[in-house]
């Protein structure tokens, strides 16, 4: 594995402000999410598509892109290079010419996180954490579980009371430390935020360390290089956090300076419940930020994020791509994962079942082209949401 870094540096990404790399770090000095910069001089110098193509069956074919330097360090279960299926049926009964699938249900743990957390916690092992801590919704504890394990560190996860069974089970067993709060994931974050400065946690809440964002950020170089470093026309992404949508945006940034991708960038669409949806509001009131979403309720358990800390840079990579952000109600969203199984054999999270919902209200409304080219990324597997799945009715959703 090449396994050279080429990171360069820390940066703030509201000001611009640089930090050094090298060290643990949260927040910058101005409370925002701090961003991994490269040398993509060197990179691009130094760095080819074919080493890439040739690289390991991960992930971390990546390596010399993400931000680790000593590979004993690596913290791995194999996370990435994850099925892109093409999606013919499905496709024409919501009249699209093509429509992709981006399944990461088939990571280790089951989801998407499972990238975000095993380059967070190789950095924490690599930075000399020896205990980490966040808020969950389920499936991010799941994945710090796994990763912490792997790397003989203790894990602290903070998830609401009811979350899916599935995530909790999961933690318990692999030997995380997991608090249930009566309450919403912006609850857990609190009192994460308070254990880990008095027991010296270091938190890898979402956007809260720099990292996760780096392992989310494969997500759109596999696309890339999947699709043969092209692009499609419009990326559907279940927002919750968002750190996906971020890292992906991030991701052809990085590929476009490269030179390994032309100047085409997919449409960005964030799709949210409608019973949770700040990023919507933002987007439609032309807000730079969004509001805290009061009452959050849908049982898309992902999706119920009621104010996100890098709102700003999803509602930057939505408008920047000329996109969308679209809500979906929870019975839209039941529907449309029953159709996709149905169609296609892809048993998907809520999460990636309110995607396909997204492009049937975006193909109805003509935001979306018949003949575009369409990828709905799928953060999850359908197996861990077994009790969302056999619910009998659909909770009503909450309000702004």
């Amino acid at each position: 594995m090449h396994h050279r870094t080429f990171i360069s540096h820390l940066e703030c990404s509201r000001s611009g402000e640089r930090l050094p790399a090298g060290q643990v770090a949260n927040l910058s000095p101005q409370g925002a999410p701090l961003l991994v910069r490269y040398d993509l001089d060197g990179a691009r110098r130094e760095l080819d598509k074919g080493t890439i193509h040739a690289g390991v069956g991960s992930m971390w074919r990546y390596a010399p892109l993400l931000p680790l330097s000593d590979p004993d360090n690596l913290v791995t279960l194999g996370e990435g290079l994850t099925p892109l299926i093409r999606a013919n049926r499905l496709a024409r009964r919501v009249g699209m010419r093509t429509l992709l699938v981006k399944d990461d249900g088939a990571n280790p743990t089951g989801t998407f996180k499972a990238r975000g957390m095993a380059c967070a916690v190789s950095m924490a092992k690599e930075l000399g954490a020896r205990e980490l801590a966040a808020p969950s919704a389920g499936n991010a504890g799941g994945a710090l579980a796994a990763y912490a394990a792997r790397a003989g560190l203790r894990a602290h996860v903070f998830m609401p009371r009811d979350v899916p069974r599935a995530n909790i089970v999961e933690c318990q067993v692999m030997g995380a430390q997991v608090t249930l709060v009566d309450g919403l994931i912006s609850d857990c974050g609190r009192i994460v935020a308070q254990r880990a400065t008095e027991e010296g946690w270091f938190e890898v809440s979402t956007l809260k360390e720099p990292y996760r964002i780096e392992g989310k950020k494969t997500m759109g170089l596999e696309i890339a290089e999947q699709l043969g470093w092209r692009l499609p026309d419009a990326i559907v992404y279940p927002t919750g956090g968002g750190v996906g949508m971020i890292g992906m945006w991030k991701a052809f940034e990085e590929l476009g300076a490269l030179g390994w991708i032309g100047e085409k960038r997919p449409k960005m669409i964030a799709v949210q419940a409608s019973g949770c949806a700040p990023i919507v509001r933002a987007w439609k009131d032309g807000s730079a930020v969004s509001r805290y979403w009061n009452r959050a309720a849908t049982l898309a358990s992902g999706l119920r994020v009621p104010k996100a800390i890098g709102d700003f840079l999803v509602l930057q990579a939505v408008r920047e791509s000329g996109g969308a952000a679209v809500a979906v109600t929870d019975g839209e969203i039941l529907a449309a994962g029953r159709k996709l199984a149905e169609a296609e054999g892809i048993f998907v999270a809520p999460e990636g079942a309110a995607g396909v919902a997204a492009v049937e209200q975006l193909v109805r409304e003509r935001f979306l082209g018949c003949d575009e080219e369409v990828l709905i990324y799928n953060t999850g597997t359908g197996l861990k949401y077994l009790d969302t799945w056999d619910a009998p009715s659909v909770p009503d959703g909450g309000g702004p």
